[in-house]
């Protein structure tokens, strides 16, 4: 079972990508500038469109990045590796945003107003720590009324049947849930209001349990729109829910075929479908661009699973005490043999490693390095113990740098925009 909320049993990628229908994030990756190490390791492993994303890093067109943070919990490995995303694109161009989901926080689990915003000022600092740069917006949900507004604007696209169909919900389901759903879809979307810039490409990078939020929302973009597009061959089609609007669209200069109920207009695609866009924006409608989104693998809790901020146990927290977080590193699961001699025989099986998946996401940057690691597991060179040993010396430097670098985000947050 594979919710936003709740995560069981054992994930098969894919069949992940099957069931979902999402595309094979490999095929993409040689033609990505730069790509972030979680794209070279195959942990990003599918995506929605972002062959859109690439073409406007290369050709220095707007787009934006947008991903959130519920602060229910502390702050672990399982989120930076969404801030390390959300970075990697603003780095390449993108405008970020980046939510706290108080409201999610505050319905779904019950976590006080209070609390919620002193557990969202640690996501907030840690993110900049980490590295976000200044032209960002970061926002707590219960504070944005551009993104309340518009989620009250999307609840009249969307009915309980759909609804049940995308999240399985019940009747005994809570409505908070189905009121967190549009505010997180409203979430993906305000990036393209034209109080933000107007339309644009936005990449949604999360985990395979948001899915059904991407799902969703790229269906809630094309219906709260006034018109829909649609490729056919030397032009676009175009429909709209008000067929006398499709007279403004014969005036925009492009051959044009008049139909009952659509309008075809000949020329470059890429052309037509910027001036429809801008044709609508000044109609009063949203002209919004259906998000691409990425997904990374779940990061494996300490002691097998997903790692969850309401299983301690489960992870190690940017904020760990660092005696702490050592004994939790030298519990967690490895891929090691029941005895050191066969382990030496027949090496190590790194690919089930929680270890081994910490240096891979997060503690080691060169693939050279990363690469010797994996090699001396499965020769049997390197025993569990010294690969331990190893991992906790780079983990204490990764979180005696963070609390430094926190320290230090805390006097520059006057010079970011956050919203709440």
């Amino acid at each position: 079972m594979i919710t936003p909320w709740e995560v069981e049993g054992v994930i098969s990628y894919q069949r992940l990508i099957e069931d979902f229908g999402l595309s094979d994030f490999s095929e993409l990756r040689n033609s990505i500038p730069n790509p972030h190490k979680l794209m070279r390791r195959n942990v990003i492993f599918a995506h929605r469109d972002y062959e859109r994303i690439i073409e406007a890093m290369k050709k220095k067109k707007a787009f934006a990045v947008m991903s959130g943070f519920m602060p229910s919990g502390e702050i672990h490995f399982g989120h930076k590796m969404t801030m390390d995303e959300i970075i990697w694109h603003q780095k390449m161009g993108a405008k970020a945003f980046v939510a706290i989901a108080d409201m999610e926080a505050h319905l779904v689990r019950g976590i006080s107003w209070d609390k919620t915003k002193e557990l969202g000022m640690k996501y907030v600092k840690s993110i900049v720590a980490l590295g976000l740069e200044k032209n960002a917006v970061i926002y707590f949900q219960s504070k944005n009324s551009f993104v309340k507004d518009l989620a009250h604007e999307l609840s009249s696209e969307v009915n309980f049947n759909e609804m049940r169909a995308i999240y399985g919900f019940t009747g005994d389901t809570s409505v908070s849930k189905a009121i967190v759903s549009l505010i997180q879809s409203a979430d993906i979307l305000h990036p393209q209001l034209k109080e933000f810039g107007g339309p644009k490409v936005v990449v949604v990078p999360v985990g395979a349990d948001q899915d059904p939020h991407l799902r969703l929302t790229r269906d809630l973009a094309s219906r709260i729109n006034l018109f829909s597009l649609e490729k056919i061959e030397k032009g676009i089609r175009v429909r709209s829910k008000r067929e006398e609007l499709l007279k403004e669209v014969a005036k925009l200069g492009f051959e044009t075929k008049k139909f009952s109920g659509h309008v075809d207009v000949f020329g470059n695609h890429e052309e037509i479908e910027e001036e429809i866009r801008s044709l609508e924006v000044d109609l009063g409608g949203y002209a919004f661009i259906p998000p691409s989104s990425t997904y990374h693998r779940f990061t494996t809790g300490l002691t097998g699973g997903k790692m969850s901020s309401s299983k301690p146990e489960s992870y190690i927290s940017l904020f760990e005490k660092p005696e702490v977080a050592v004994k939790k590193l030298r519990s967690a699961f490895t891929g090691g043999r029941a005895t050191a001699e066969e382990q030496r025989k027949l090496g190590g099986v790194p690919e089930n490693c929680v270890v081994f998946e910490f240096y891979s996401f997060h503690l080691v940057e060169d693939d050279g390095e990363l690469e010797r690691i994996k090699e001396d597991c499965k020769s049997g060179k390197m025993l569990c113990g010294e690969c331990k040993k190893f991992a906790e010396t780079l983990l204490l430097e990764f979180l005696k740098e963070h609390r430094e670098k926190v320290d230090e985000a805390e006097s520059k947050l006057e010079d970011y925009e956050i919203i709440g």
